[in-house]
This record gives C-alpha cells, sequence and structure tokens, in this order.
C-alpha cells in the first residue's frame, strides 16, 4: 500500500465515526436513543437495512464464493423478496400498533415475561457471536496487508465501531449507513471495471461470460430436491425465506432499523426497497467474483491464496513436496490459458464440435487444480495444524493487493472496513437494547429518570462490544465466512421465527407450550446441525416448523389435563 491508499483508507474511516459522533449527540430519552426519534425517511430505512446484512463478509466473501463455486450462490436470497412482503403486510403494522422498542416485547404482550425473556437471550447468544465474527472478517484482511497481529486489528477495529454507536445509538448507525453504503457500491463498480479493463484486449464482457461458463461458473439455477445440496431453487426459496423472514422480521438488529421510520409507509418502502435491488446486489457481488476467475484464468495465481499458509509451509520439513505442486500448478495454468485461447478461438470461429472439446479440456484442467488445491491444503494442515487452509476468503483481497493500482487499493480496503463498521453497529446497537429494555428493564423497578435507560443501553452497547471483540479473538475460519455467519442464524432463527408465529396467527397457544416448545426445538435443532442432519438452509425451516408443531402437542396435552398456563 501506498501513502495515497493509507490517506484514501484512514480519511473515510475517520470522517464515517467523527460524522457519526458529530451529527448525533445528545441523545435525550429511550425514544431518540432506540428509535432515533422515529424521523427515518424510506431510504435511509432502506440503506441502513441493506447496509446491516451487507457486512465485510459480504465483500470479502462472496466474490472468493463464486470464484471458487459459481454463481449458484445467488439462490440463498431468492426468498427475500417474499420474506419483505409478509414482514411489510404482517410485522410491521404490528409492531407499530403496539408501539414495542424491541421485536421481543410483543413476545411477552402476546405470551408471557418468559417467553419474552428466552427469544431475547437466544437473539443475544446467536447475535453475539455474529458481530464478533464481523470483527474478525476484515481483521484477516489487514492483517494479511500490514502484518499486524489479529488480535491487535480486531481491537482497533471494534474500538472505533464502539465510539459513535454507543454515542449515537440508533440514530448514529442510520447516518453513518449511507455514506457507507455510498463507498461500498462505487467501491465494488470501480474494481469490476478495472478488472474487464485488465482481461486479454480481444476480451468483450459476453466472451468473458461465455469462458466462465465453460468453466460452469455460470450455473445459477439448480432444481435438485436433495436436501445435502446447499444451495438451490428449493432451499433458497424456503429455507433462505424461513432465514430472511426471521432475520428482518424478528432479529433486533434488522427490526431497529426499520422501527426508526416516520411511519410504517415509510419503513414498509424501506423493505421493497430491499426486496426490489437485495438480489442484483448479490448477483453482482458474485458476477465481480466471477470475473476475477476469468482473469486469473489469463493471469498467473497462487497455489493457495493465504498468504500466512503458503509462508508457513515454506518453513516446514514438506516445503520440497510443496514446491513440486506449485510446479505442477505453474504447468496447469499454462495449460489452461491454451485451453482458454482454443475456445475463444472456437467460439469466433462458431464451430460447435471444436467449441465443446475445447470446453471439455477446460473441465478437464480445473478438475486436475482443484485436485492439486485440496493435496496443497493437506500439506499446510501437516505443515501447521493451525494454518487456515481454506483460501476462499482471501482471493478477492489478493486480486486487489496485487494488480488495482494506488488508491483503488485504499478505496476498496474503506469498502470492507466501512462494511464492517455497518454492520457492527448495528449488531452492537440491538445487543444492548436488548439487554437494557428486554432483561434490565423488564426485571427492575422502574426508574423515573428517562436517560437512564439511555445510559443503560450505552453501558450494554460497550459491553456487547468488548465482548465482541473478544470472540474476534477466538475466531477462526471456517468453510467460508459468510457460510459460518449463515450457519450461526439457521442454528436459532427458525425457531426464533416459529415463536412470533405462534404468536401472530395462533391465538389458542399460550405461553406455557411455546416456552417448552422453543426449549426443545433449540436443543434438538443444535443436535441435527452436530450431526449433518441436513444442508443448515433447511434448519429454518425445520425449526420453525418443529416449535409449531410441538407448541400445538404441548397445548394440547395441557388442556387435556386441564392445567392452566402457568404464570411466571
Amino acid at each position: 500500500m501506498g501513502t495515497l491508499d493509507w490517506i484514501i483508507l484512514s480519511g473515510t474511516l475517520l470522517f464515517i465515526v467523527a460524522f457519526g459522533v458529530w451529527r448525533t449527540r445528545g441523545s435525550v430519552d429511550v425514544d431518540d436513543y432506540v428509535r432515533g426519534g422515529k424521523k427515518a425517511k424510506w431510504l435511509t430505512v432502506g440503506l441502513s437495512v441493506m447496509a446491516t446484512q451487507a457486512s465485510a463478509i459480504t465483500f470479502l466473501s462472496t466474490p472468493g464464493q463464486a470464484f471458487h463455486d459459481g454463481m449458484g450462490f445467488v439462490q440463498f436470497y431468492f426468498g427475500l423478496p417474499l420474506a419483505m412482503i409478509i414482514i411489510c403486510m404482517v410485522f410491521i403494522p404490528i409492531y407499530y400498533h403496539l408501539k414495542v422498542y424491541t421485536a421481543y416485547e410483543f413476545l411477552e404482550k402476546r405470551f408471557d415475561l418468559k417467553t419474552r425473556t428466552l427469544a431475547a437471550i437466544l437473539f443475544l447468544i446467536q447475535r453475539g457471536l455474529s458481530a464478533g465474527i464481523t470483527i474478525f472478517a476484515p481483521s484477516i484482511i489487514l492483517s494479511a496487508v500490514l502484518g499486524w497481529h489479529l488480535n491487535t486489528l480486531n481491537i482497533i477495529i471494534g474500538i472505533m465501531v464502539i465510539i459513535y454507536t454507543v454515542s449515537g445509538g440508533t440514530k448514529a448507525v442510520n447516518v453513518t449507513q449511507k455514506q457507507q453504503m455510498f463507498v461500498i457500491m462505487l467501491g465494488m463498480f470501480m474494481a469490476f471495471f478495472f478488472i474487464l479493463g485488465y482481461l486479454p484486449t480481444d476480451m468483450t464482457f459476453g466472451k468473458a461470460l461465455k469462458v466462465a461458463g465453460a468453466s460452469e461458473k455460470l450455473n445459477i439455477l439448480n432444481f435438485d430436491f436433495n436436501t445435502d445440496s446447499r444451495y438451490t431453487f428449493w432451499s433458497g426459496i424456503t429455507g433462505g425465506m424461513f432465514l430472511m423472514l426471521a432475520y428482518f422480521g424478528t432479529d433486533q438488529s434488522q427490526v431497529q432499523r426499520y422501527l426508526s421510520g416516520k411511519s410504517i409507509r415509510e419503513s414498509q418502502l424501506g423493505l421493497i426497497f430491499n426486496a426490489v435491488l437485495k438480489i442484483p446486489m448479490q448477483f453482482f457481488i458474485l458476477l465481480v467474483g466471477v470475473m476475477v476467475f476469468v482473469f486469473y484464468q489469463y493471469n498467473p495465481s497462487p497455489l493457495n491464496f493465504n498468504p500466512a499458509a503458503t509462508e508457513a509451509v515454506h518453513a516446514s520439513k514438506f516445503a520440497p513436496d510443496y514446491q513440486l505442486l506449485e510446479e505442477a500448478h505453474r504447468q496447469l495454468e499454462v495449460d489452461k490459458k491454451i485451453a482458454q485461447d482454443a475456445f475463444a478461438g472456437a467460439l469466433d470461429l462458431k464451430e460447435y464440435s471444436t467449441t465443446i472439446n475445447a470446453k471439455q479440456q477446460i473441465l478437464d484442467i480445473n478438475r486436475k487444480e482443484r485436485n492439486n488445491r485440496e493435496a496443497a491444503r493437506e500439506l499446510i494442515a501437516k505443515a501447521d495444524s493451525s494454518a487456515e487452509t481454506n483460501d476462499k476468503d482471501y482471493v478477492f483481497i489478493h486480486f486487489i493487493l496485487n494488480y488495482l493500482p494506488r488508491g483503488l487499493i485504499g478505496l476498496l480496503l474503506a469498502v470492507i472496513l466501512s462494511a464492517a463498521m455497518s454492520s457492527t453497529a448495528s449488531e452492537l446497537n440491538a445487543l444492548g437494547t436488548i439487554s437494557a429494555l428486554d432483561l434490565y428493564k423488564r426485571n427492575r423497578p422502574e426508574h423515573p429518570d428517562p436517560k437512564h435507560y439511555v445510559r443503560a443501553s450505552r453501558f450494554f452497547t460497550l459491553v456487547w462490544g468488548g465482548l465482541a471483540i473478544l470472540v474476534a479473538c477466538v475466531a477462526d475460519l471456517f468453510d467460508n465466512l459468510i457460510q459460518l455467519v449463515n450457519i450461526i442464524g439457521s442454528i436459532f432463527y427458525g425457531n426464533v421465527l416459529g415463536i412470533f408465529l405462534l404468536a401472530f396467527f395462533f391465538r389458542f397457544v399460550r405461553g406455557n407450550a411455546v416456552f417448552v416448545a422453543a426449549l426443545l426445538t433449540q436443543v434438538i435443532v443444535i443436535i441435527g446441525w452436530y450431526f449433518d442432519w441436513m444442508s443448515y438452509l433447511w434448519l429454518n425451516a425445520f425449526g420453525c416448523t418443529l416449535v409449531i408443531a410441538l407448541a400445538f402437542l404441548t397445548e394440547g396435552f395441557d388442556r387435556m389435563l386441564g392445567n392452566p398456563p402457568i404464570r411466571v
């Protein structure tokens, strides 16, 4: 990184922090701190909702996901528009009518205190873990760039977010997220056009898509009914819908964004804005990853994109074996470029049989390259058991640091860090609110000072910020960061969504039955995830269906025995 990159990176981040503190200083009461005074217009709501979900993991991990596995991940979002419509029609009117500060406040009005407390605790566990991961993700990037220790970076990033989130609450999150989304989209579009400019001179965008298609990177739709398949049309439209319904409808980090809207209509328009734009945005980010793949068909790439892992194996007794794999990798890159040129020439000549043969040759080389990379990962694991062998999350940052011009590197790093700050700020804001209002305030006598709960919210936000930094310091990569966050969510979201659906639509079910069913469901879902009963996306539908079914059975059993509901 050059001086210009440092100026752009540090200037962008310091401006966001300072602007957030300056614009939102002096919250007078809980309504102002938690709901931003209910002054946000639909565009602010929409951008805030989008920025909350679009964490650094989205812009760090998604291109790497597309590089390795293609565009199929976009199916994960197919259920989002349906979820948004349901939330606009059902959830938002109820929340506004009851004038709640948190989603779980509604559960006490409908059921009882213990059900509200259980749902709040499940949220705190799930979102507390996710907040740590969203801090950990950009730390990986800067550790690769600066050579700094991960924990040092975790602490620095966490403190930056804590400063303006504790200071301004919901209003600070909403205000800063508009600037962050502008920086994010500007950076991604610039990266995309630079990638296209770096392709061979005779390589048009249309031909680049055909090159990607020849390597099966553009297989968007998968209609396989096998529940073991991670991303299919059916898992996206069902499991994805349940996940999005739970996330946007019951997760306080999102509910708090649209509860700050000036009216029901403004909040609904903000969610419709996301329903229309979210899938195209994710499609575009995946397309960036596919274009990075095309770029590396004509340019050298490392055998493993994680520089720390490569350094570890080179310093071990397995270095000679790894060097042999690198030599094989370099030869495959030569063969790959020849095959790609043959494929492009066949496309120009429009010779069907030659095109098919060239495509098959590309697929054969890709298979050999995958096997070679897998052998490299096994050697890395032998050389250093603590080294991260999965390199999906390093693909995009490798391209940024090695091929983009000075200045744009700083902007892209600012993009990823801005996304981390926006999503982490929303999570800490929600964690502090739930702790202060759903647990602290509800379980102690009312305090006469209206600013007392503002101070309490700030205190709990600070505490959760510290815990998120702690989680980040002990975190590790999973298969892929974006998958890890969604797996954590899927373990809890289906159960919480089922609780809310019981509250909305099944008036005969009482709080005791829901409480017992929710406890049992959470245990069963965790067991199901641990033993890999199904792809994690299906856990959302499974958990939601299971808690409803168990609540029905428990309620029926209670009524058969003539037991009144237990009040706690």
